[in-house]
């Protein structure tokens, strides 16, 4: 018979599972170090502040156009789509697909997420457009009422 019993093999498995355990931590860690010196495209800490630039270009046959928009244009007007979400703080920022407004908020570290790609946040709001578009998958963007 073999010298290796069931209570030996349990014990070395609870070893090893907390090992990994106690060691995730730190590689979870190290890769956010990473990411945040340009690897992944994804702020991991707070952000600069600033106001992203405005931008209108064509991407993927769609047009897609970013802009400040100021203090007292804020609140919804309709089609005008100056979302009643950026009252919160500091002049806001709209953003359009094919000239439909597509909702969207800042976050405390300065990424970016709209309705369409709300669970992933994006550093800019070309950046965030163009993944939009990419989830719409040539479907028309639905004004929010």
């Amino acid at each position: 018979m073999s010298d290796i019993s069931r209570r030996r093999v349990l014990r070395g498995a609870a070893i090893a599972v907390a090992g990994v355990a106690m060691a995730a931590p730190a590689a979870i860690a190290a890769q956010s170090a990473v990411a945040g010196a340009g690897g992944s495209g994804h702020p991991t800490g707070h952000g600069d502040h600033t106001r992203p630039e405005a931008f209108d270009e064509v991407y993927r046959g769609r047009r897609i156009q970013g802009m400040p928009i100021p203090v007292e244009g804020r609140g919804h007007t309709g089609r005008t789509g100056h979302s009643p979400h950026m009252a919160h703080e500091g002049p806001g920022y709209a953003v359009f697909v094919d000239g439909e407004e597509l909702h969207v908020m800042r976050n405390a570290d300065s990424s970016w997420i709209s309705v369409v790609n709300h669970y992933e946040t994006f550093r800019t709001p070309r950046a965030l457009a163009r993944a939009a578009v990419d989830e719409l998958q040539g479907a028309v963007l639905v004004p929010m009422a």
